[in-house]
């Protein structure tokens, strides 16, 4: 018997030399430039990704690898700068993806970037589809003759003015269900390109987080929002428990002030940010004249209430008069 040992080989130093600037540059991107975007590139064709990095060139680093070489990378590099969130980092490395680093641009110039280079594809069999495609009712502009494409798949046609019609929409694509041989060929013949490729934002890494990329979908009007309804619950919170807080002092004031002017409305004092107030009380007529545009909002707003106000007013008055002259008894 031979025995025969296998022994691995030792990679050149070529290689390691071009390990070992490959994990240098990965190292040096997460620590200077702490802001990506990790990108799946599933059926992204080669002249695709030259295009973006064209594109992105000056702006942006488009950095790819096998993911064995990206984690180890990132071991290394969170051993050696464990603030900088590479473990996390390392934890999210899931299939054909790779990164865009941010240098000179921000990461929604990237993504206004990728959304320019799409590439549309036919459907091949086979292959996993990405959506929900529908044929529709109608002319198809194919000849009689093809009609065995459409029976293969039991889909209901007829033949209109020598041409092939679809009775009514039809199915032929699944999201996440595999192309069948007879749907492909059929959407061949019909010209149809139903996929649609291009670098899929999954992730975002920066200032050491990694998070969904839909939080790159809010908006500073959202975050505002959001913000300035935090800060009325507070307020609100803070008056009904009688904990005085900086949300809420506008409020304390105001009504502080509403006590103090209900209180001197009737007597004989006054002050100077009083004074307006008491000018209205005392002839609200007058001072809407002198500030039609004061007066403007209650007007719009309550104008249009005192008039029904008054019109009802009139109504009753009316009624009650009819009703005190017929003062009969029909038994009298």
């Amino acid at each position: 018997l031979v025995w025969k040992l296998s022994v691995s080989k030792m990679p050149n130093a070529e290689k390691l030399a071009k390990k070992e600037k490959y994990f240098n540059k990965l190292i040096d991107l997460c620590v200077n430039s702490p802001n990506a975007l990790m990108v799946g590139v599933d059926y992204v064709a080669s002249k695709q990704m030259q295009d973006i990095r064209m594109e992105l060139r000056g702006r942006a680093e488009v950095l790819m690898g096998k993911n064995t070489m990206i984690r180890k990378g990132l071991q290394i590099g969170h051993e050696k700068h464990p603030e900088a969130g590479m473990d996390k980092l390392r934890a999210a490395i899931n299939g054909n993806m790779g990164f865009i680093f941010a240098t000179n641009c921000t990461l929604d110039d990237i993504r206004e970037t990728l959304k320019k280079f799409t590439r549309d594809s036919a459907a091949k069999a086979g292959q996993v589809s990405v959506v929900d495609w529908f044929i529709p009712a109608g002319p198809t502009g194919m000849d009689p003759s093809q009609t065995s494409f459409f029976q293969a798949l039991n889909i209901g046609t007829k033949i209109v003015k020598g041409q092939i019609e679809l009775i009514s929409d039809f199915k032929i694509l699944s999201q996440g269900e595999k192309v069948s041989a007879s749907g492909a060929v059929l959407l061949g013949k019909l010209g149809v390109r139903p996929f649609e490729y291009k670098m899929e934002v999954q992730q975002v890494f920066q200032d050491a987080c990694v998070f969904s990329a839909a939080v790159l979908d809010i908006s500073d009007d959202v975050l505002i929002g959001k913000f300035l309804a935090g800060v009325a619950n507070m307020a609100a919170f803070s008056r009904e428990v009688g904990i005085p807080t900086e949300a809420g002092l506008p409020h304390m004031f105001g009504n502080a002030f509403r006590n103090v002017a209900a209180l001197i409305a009737d007597v004989d004092f006054t002050f100077k940010e009083v004074e307006e107030v008491k000018k209205f009380l005392a002839d609200p007529d007058a001072y809407a004249a002198a500030n039609p545009v004061a007066a403007a909002p209650a007007a719009g707003g309550g104008g249009g209430g005192a008039a029904a106000a008054k019109e009802e007013q009139k109504k009753a008055v009316v009624e009650e008069e009819e009703e005190a002259d017929v003062e009969f008894d029909l038994f009298d």
